[in-house]
């Protein structure tokens, strides 16, 4: 099967296996075993979530998913989800140990089905350790549909390639923000706040217009450009919150210098005055 410049090819990277993910997952099963530690054997199915890869904000798509034709072919089906797949352990992974892991697809397959035509794909992943010895190989099978057959459909996004969350125009810095920033933030600081990533609690149980972007994001989104533009690393950092900012809302980021160190603003698109301050110091 043909997708032009788009060839399977093997994708190699070093890993840890993460301690603090591996009790991140123990926290959220709440099962009543101890989380394991560090030298201790990882369970089945765990390195998911202790070798996480984290794809950059703008080699996503517009459905969270890693973009097509880098790993994975640049199928033209919108809708995609995993059909399924296998693990073969040869021995367990430790916690706290460095593994090599390798990725590539396998097989691409057009299909036609009760549904419609349809797209598996197979990738195989190898993950061995620093001896080069293999502890497991994996095998995911992804399935690519057709959009439904209703009006609805046409709401469907395209692949385009989103902005980053923080670009420049010509009036300065510019914070992006949509549903996927706000749930992988929500996983990165391990909050469960529903307002960030629950659509009905946050609107219709808390009574906002939207999705609320976390103060903390906005706060890093804000000394991040600081240190964008050359900024020097500060001693001390206050921040303060004036008003929410609500997802897919547009803000500017602006810098400006007071007699003890550096103001950084942010106001949301509409809004008459900073929604949220942070002040540099030292």
């Amino acid at each position: 099967m043909e997708f032009g410049d788009w060839r399977p090819h093997t994708v190699r990277s070093q890993e840890t296996v993460d301690a603090t993910r591996v009790a991140g997952l123990a926290a959220i099963l709440d099962d009543g075993l101890p989380a394991p530690e560090t030298g201790e054997p990882l369970p089945a199915l765990w390195h998911w979530v202790a070798l996480p890869r984290w794809a950059g904000s703008g080699e996503l798509g517009v459905d969270g998913h890693p973009r097509r034709g880098g790993l994975l072919p640049p199928v033209d089906l919108p809708r995609r989800m995993i059909a399924g797949g296998e693990v073969t352990m040869y021995r367990p992974l430790r916690v706290g140990e460095t593994v090599r892991r390798e990725s590539h697809v396998t097989a691409v397959q057009r299909k036609h089905g009760r549904s419609g035509p349809f797209v598996l794909v197979s990738v195989g992943t190898r993950i061995a350790g620093e001896d080069g010895d293999s502890a497991l190989t994996e095998r995911l099978d992804l399935v690519y549909r057709e959009a439904p057959r209703d009006p609805a459909s046409d709401r469907l996004p395209t692949d385009a390639v989103p902005a980053p969350p923080l670009h420049r125009d010509d009036d300065g810095w510019m914070l992006r923000t949509d549903a996927t920033l706000l749930m992988r933030f929500s996983a990165l600081t391990a909050n469960a706040h529903r307002i960030h990533y629950d659509w009905p609690y946050a609107t219709e149980v808390e009574g906002y217009p939207g999705l609320v972007v976390h103060g903390p994001l906005q706060a890093v989104a804000l000394a991040e450009t600081h240190r964008l533009d050359g900024g020097r690393p500060p001693a001390r950092v206050g921040y303060r919150a004036n008003a929410p900012l609500f997802c897919g809302q547009g803000a500017r980021l602006r810098h400006e210098a007071t007699a003890d160190g550096i103001r950084l603003s942010l106001v949301a698109d509409g809004a008459g005055r900073p929604g949220f301050v942070v002040h540099l110091h030292g």
